[in-house]
């Protein structure tokens, strides 16, 4: 286990300080499913859940989405 300095971690604390709020509305139904799926695999920082999940997405579309000098079609072949 790493041993953290002072400075080390005011610097951390620092540079993960979220300051930007986001908000979203649900319908019931929805809530629902996203409760269950909560409790299913015991999930207990929702927030920390859904900031993973949905920058996890969107880091997975823009790796797809990436340009490339040659086409999926062409490299292919």
């Amino acid at each position: 286990m790493r041993i953290w300095s002072k400075k080390c971690l005011k610097m951390h604390v620092e540079c993960t300080k979220r300051e930007r709020r986001m908000s979203i509305l649900l319908s019931d139904d929805e809530q629902q499913i996203v409760d269950r799926y909560l409790e299913k695999y015991k999930i207990t920082n929702k927030s920390r859940w859904l900031r993973e999940t949905i920058l996890m997405f969107i880091h997975k579309n823009m790796e797809e989405d990436y340009p490339t000098l040659f086409g999926e079609h062409d490299m292919r072949r």
